[in-house]
């Protein structure tokens, strides 16, 4: 597999720090920014995965709560 090139403006603070971890860790800015884009998408995924496995669950509306918690007395 072949890398891809793209060009990306960095908030010029953000490019400096990038760059200094980059240099902290011996890696390119574009391993940075790869792992970065990669954790995200990682979480992602996870999030998804468990929005999945909640589908079946039942809908509850927040005002519909609201009425019961004052209905019991809890507020």
């Amino acid at each position: 597999m072949s890398n891809k090139r793209s060009t990306i403006y960095f908030d010029p603070d953000l490019h400096r720090a990038v760059r200094l971890k980059a240099a902290a860790m011996d890696l390119s800015v574009s391993d940075v920014v790869n792992e970065a884009v990669r954790r995200s998408l990682a979480e992602d995924a996870d999030d998804l995965e468990a929005f999945e496995k909640r589908s079946r669950e039942p809908v509850l509306l927040f005002e519909d709560v609201v009425r019961s918690m004052k209905r019991r007395g809890k507020l």
